[in-house]
């Protein structure tokens, strides 16, 4: 007898948007809601999810009619031109009653599909979600061990709404040392969290010839300890995070496994060119 397949921890939801807020220079908070949110389902934190967006002159996002386990190689097949444009965006909030969730979109002017999107997204305009439908799902990466006394957090301004996430979970007495990287002092703004927390901001207009990078590595360097079991999470720019995930394993001796680092972006290479690699990379595995 065939063994039936356990049902996807992800699916489509349709969604409309409700309102948008700023929450800074450089950010714009879009409120979604919709009857399919009823099916969703996170703890939160650095919840990851697919957003589909409509090309311009498009009133929906263009999917396969099928959203089963194909729907990639189908979305593919699909002329560039006319299919929906796919983003990684992290989950901000869920709210119930009614069901709402806001993704924060960074505002880049006109260099992204995404990022012109929201610009001037208006109440009504349609999206398409893959996201959970099982709060604890592979998409969040956030996993602190029983054993860490401590957590290291970097994030840029594409992190940030993760970041906040996190630091809000914290629980008390758990020692925290933080550094977020933004564009602009005014994209600076209040976190909450229960945790011993030292929170320093790192501000691009305020050193413009030093790579992020950079900032972040001499920041973690100099920074005193705290605890003996830390945890890092490190998500933003790829290269950035790369190169912290090796410092801290190579020079302050963090085990591989108690670093969690995710490349949201790169410098110079778009999402279509990532996802590009990633696909030759697994095909020359197989």
């Amino acid at each position: 007898m065939a063994t039936a397949l356990a049902p996807s921890p992800y699916r489509f939801f349709d969604l409309t948007v409700e309102r948008t807020r700023r929450v800074g220079p450089s950010t714009l908070r879009v409120t979604f809601t919709g009857a399919d949110l009823a099916h969703f389902e996170s703890l939160g934190l650095d919840q990851s999810l697919s957003l589909f967006l409509p090309r311009p002159g498009q009133q929906r996002p263009v999917l396969p009619r099928e959203h089963g386990d194909g729907w990639w190689a189908a979305w593919r097949e699909i002329d560039e031109d006319e299919r929906a444009v796919m983003r990684s965006y992290t989950l901000r909030a869920l709210r119930r009653g009614p069901d709402e969730i806001d993704v924060d979109f960074v505002l880049h002017g006109d260099l992204g599909p995404a990022s012109r999107w929201a610009a001037t997204a208006v109440p009504g305009q349609r999206v398409v979600v893959l996201g959970p439908r099982v709060a604890d799902n592979a998409a969040v990466r956030f996993r602190l061990p029983r054993s860490a006394d401590s957590v290291l957090v970097w994030a840029d301004e594409t992190a940030l709404p993760a970041a906040e996430a996190i630091l809000a979970a914290l629980p008390a007495g758990i020692a925290a040392d933080v550094w977020i990287d933004v564009p602009r002092t005014a994209d600076r703004r209040p976190l909450q969290t229960a945790a011993d927390a030292r929170i320093a901001w790192q501000v691009a207009e305020d050193a413009p010839d030093a790579a992020r990078g950079a900032r972040a590595l001499a920041a973690m360097r100099s920074a005193a300890r705290r605890g003996t079991r830390p945890y890092a999470w490190l998500c933003g720019e790829s290269t950035a995070v790369t190169s912290l995930r090796r410092m801290l394993v190579r020079e302050r001796g963090m085990a591989k496994s108690d670093v969690t680092f995710v490349g949201y972006w790169r410098q110079g290479v778009t999402e279509e060119q990532t996802r590009a690699e990633l696909l030759t990379k697994a095909a020359s595995r197989t």
